[in-house]
């Protein structure tokens, strides 16, 4: 089944996604792990349909949404095309209370959980659709407004809190580098809340962290997940 793509534009994608490949093995070699052990998450928000369809063609399996709207007719839209072998779906952005329980109806992954209300809502939601939902806690790593994330030392007991749900299965935790620093010591303190819940929730192996400029510094400190939108997609002005 065709994309819709244009030629250019598919080609284009094929190019970036396969520089981006590229350098997530070198990445690998040099930290002496195997690019197999990583999921690579394509940030398609505010991309079209035919981007997502064409990056399936290559070989994408999962995508990264952050807005509630886009991302529920996007996903409907790919499954009725696709069916079962639709690409998973991670929901990446910030959430609200009353928006969560519709996310939890379609996503397979959400890695924005930092609250205990998001939590309750995201269980609620999943419950009402008779589906299990994998989570990651969300850590905020810096001060910055408006980026989301739960403070370091309360991560545990809100990964606690979504463990303890039925619906929702607690894989991890997600973090974005702080702004204009090196991103290294931050995916570094991460790792270390990753493996502090880990060792109470074994399954809890995912850490997701790393993007367009600082895939390197986080495949290096242990990231299994990558979420890379503009090196691959380029820069955000598409819309639906």
């Amino acid at each position: 089944m065709s994309s819709g793509a244009d030629a250019g534009r598919r080609a284009d994608l094929e190019r970036s996604l396969a520089q981006v490949t590229e350098r997530i093995e070198r990445a690998c070699a040099d930290a002496g792990r195997d690019p197999a052990d990583l999921t690579l998450v394509v940030v398609t928000k505010r991309f079209p349909l035919e981007d997502v369809l064409a990056l399936h063609e290559l070989g994408v399996r999962d995508i990264g949404e952050n807005r509630d709207q886009e991302a529920g007719e996007k996903v409907t839209a790919l499954r009725e095309r696709l069916g079962a072998d639709a690409p998973t779906v991670h929901f990446i952005g910030q959430l609200q209370s009353n928006k969560a329980g519709h996310v939890a109806g379609y996503a397979d992954v959400v890695q924005s959980a930092d609250r205990a209300k998001i939590v309750d809502a995201l269980a609620r939601g999943a419950q009402a659709g008779g589906r299990d939902v994998d989570v990651l806690v969300q850590v905020g790593l810096d001060d910055e407004q408006g980026r989301g994330g739960v403070r370091p030392d309360e991560a545990a007991a809100l990964a606690d809190r979504v463990a303890g749900h039925d619906g929702l299965r607690l894989r991890g935790v997600m973090a974005v580098a702080p702004l204009d620093a090196d991103p290294a010591p931050a995916f570094a303190r991460l790792r270390e809340l990753a493996d502090g819940i880990r060792s109470n929730h074994p399954d809890a192996h995912w850490i997701s962290a790393g993007m367009s400029g600082d895939l390197e510094a986080a495949v290096a400190h242990g990231a299994t997940h990558l979420r890379v939108g503009t090196a691959i997609l380029g820069s955000r002005t598409a819309v639906l």
